[in-house]
């Protein structure tokens, strides 16, 4: 089994931080493939940064089709792109942001999500009401933090993430934590213990249950709204983008 994890952002540290957090969940004949696209933003903080992403994420995804890829995981808490790689994959395509709150809400009645800056907690809020989690989504909490301070040597940002997991527990009755941003993936365990709750990380899910998918041979499905797209003309910088 080949999946492909896409860390929609163009940090490569943070790639890389992704892709051992993949390996270290994935079975022994999964071959984990994580990669950046070509092109986008450093962090994805904004709507603006999302959409912007989301062309790389479609280029990684037409690749991955053709390189024989069993299925993929969008390593970005907003799944950006999720429903149109959806419509681009063979395999099962699994967001992060998904997989979390679904993980959540299989081991406890409720969860507070715990992510970076403020001002994407309402992007958090909106996926829990896509995805039927808002009677298990008690909060969504930002440590302020940006997302790239996560890759800083030295950063405060592990105390400032666990001390608000610490107050989401108190203050909003949860019994578990879902962290709201792939580049937390490698302080899940340690807040877990420190804590003495479940903590969830995205990204592991996510790969555990691609897999599941992809070895009960469930594809995603091409009749109705993940049908392949039709092909037509793309002008401009889009160009490259038009199927055939």
């Amino acid at each position: 089994m080949k999946l492909k994890i896409i860390n929609p952002n163009t940090t490569q540290s943070m790639t890389d931080k992704i892709g051992e957090c993949a390996r270290a969940v994935a079975g022994r004949d999964t071959r984990i493939v994580a990669v950046s696209p070509r092109m986008g933003p450093a962090s994805i903080e904004s709507h603006y940064d999302e959409a912007l992403s989301v062309p790389g994420i479609l280029e990684e995804v037409r690749l991955g089709e053709q390189e024989h890829v069993d299925g993929y995981v969008i390593a970005c808490f907003g799944d950006p792109g999720l429903y149109a790689a959806r419509e681009l994959a063979r395999g099962p395509v699994i967001g992060i942001a998904e997989a979390a709150m679904h993980a959540a809400s299989m081991i406890g009645t409720g969860f507070s999500v715990v992510t970076t800056l403020a001002r994407t907690c309402n992007i958090a809020w909106h996926l829990a009401e896509r995805y039927g989690m808002e009677r298990f989504c008690r909060n969504v909490r930002a440590s302020d933090l940006p997302v790239l301070d996560l890759e800083k040597p030295g950063s405060d940002a592990r105390r400032i993430i666990t001390d608000e997991c610490r107050r989401a527990l108190a203050e909003d009755r949860s019994d578990c934590i879902v962290l709201g941003c792939a580049g937390m993936t490698d302080l899940c365990e340690e807040i877990g213990e420190t804590l003495g709750v479940p903590v969830i990380d995205g990204v592991a899910c996510a790969v555990k249950m691609a897999e599941a998918l992809v070895s009960l041979r469930l594809a995603t499905s091409k009749r109705g709204d993940f049908a392949r797209p039709l092909p037509k003309a793309y002008s401009g910088l889009l160009s490259d983008y038009a199927l055939k």
